[in-house]
Formats: C-alpha cells, sequence, structure tokens
C-alpha cells in the first residue's frame, strides 16, 4: 500500500518528493522474486538476505530500491508485527489510476505516521503534509479514529496542537 508523502499528496495538497514509500506484507518467495523484478542492470536492490532480514522484524523493518538511472527511490516498510500498519493494511483504500488501480494507506494513518516522524525529527513539512490534508480532505477523514489511535500512539497532545493549528 502507498503511504508517506504521496499518499498526503492524494489526500491534500501536491508537492515534490523524491521517493515512494510503500507497506508491504512479502512471504519468503516474494522477497526471492525482488531482485528479479528489479534486476541489477536498471535498479539497486539489497541481496534477498538483507531483505529477509528487514522482513523478519517485528517493528521498524525498512530496506529500499533505487532506479540506477534517474535516482528515484522506493522505501519498502515491511508489516511485521506492527497493529498500526496491520490496522492500515486492513483499512486501505483503492484508487484508480489510468487503467490500474494503487492502494493507498486510510488518512488516518498517513497522519499518525507523519505526527511520529515529525516528533522524531522535527521535519516542518510533515505538519504541512497533515494540515493540507485535513484542509482538503475532510470529507475522508475520520477524526474519531485519528484520535483513538493518536491516543494508543501517545500522540494525543501532537494531534491536538495539529487540529488546533498550534503547530
Amino acid at each position: 500500500m502507498v503511504t508517506g508523502s504521496v499518499a498526503s499528496i492524494v489526500y491534500g495538497q501536491p508537492r515534490m518528493t523524491h521517493d515512494i514509500d510503500l507497506v508491504v506484507k512479502l512471504s519468503q518467495n516474494d522477497v526471492a522474486g525482488l531482485p528479479v523484478v528489479f534486476s541489477q542492470e536498471q535498479f539497486y536492490c539489497p541481496p534477498s538476505e538483507v531483505i529477509l532480514c528487514e522482513v523478519s522484524r517485528e517493528v521498524r523493518g525498512h530496506f529500499n530500491v533505487i532506479h540506477q538511472s534517474t535516482g528515484l527511490k522506493a522505501d519498502f516498510y515491511p508489516v511485521g508485527k506492527d497493529p498500526l500498519h496491520h490496522w492500515a493494511m486492513g483499512n486501505r483504500r483503492t484508487i484508480d489510476f489510468e487503467a490500474d488501480s494503487i492502494q493507498i494507506a486510510p488518512p488516518e494513518y498517513v497522519i499518525l505516521r507523519k505526527l511520529q516522524f515529525f516528533t522524531e525529527g522535527g521535519s516542518e513539512k510533515h505538519v504541512t503534509d497533515i494540515k493540507n490534508m485535513l484542509r482538503y480532505s475532510t470529507n475522508v477523514i475520520d477524526v474519531s479514529v485519528l484520535k483513538e489511535k493518536a491516543g494508543s500512539l501517545g500522540l494525543q497532545g501532537q494531534l491536538s496542537n495539529v487540529l488546533n493549528a498550534e503547530i
């Protein structure tokens, strides 16, 4: 499922980004196939052993694939045992894109992750993304779910500050 800045663009306002973030559920067979899908001639793709190590992490697993000629990057976040990842995967949305469809994270998940990243790193781009999502997608954001999940993650103060435009 697509998340991060690309998802915030869908729910908010366009901005520049240099990567795409994906939450993924991968089996051992899926992992073995990644270096085939992302050929060494065109992409940097970590060895299967590295990907398996990241997939086996209960939380915070991460690896990326980089297109060599453009430098475009895809960050992969394995589901692991992260309850928020699991909730989001069960509530992802489908959007049509040209002749295909894309699975995208629910807006509440995107907001919560951006609140976490803001809390950890302080980058204002996350707050701007959240404010734009709240401005342009009020009809699809369930504020009660957002508040409930923020409480379980210890983010209720940060969420309150954003909702009240204090940050």
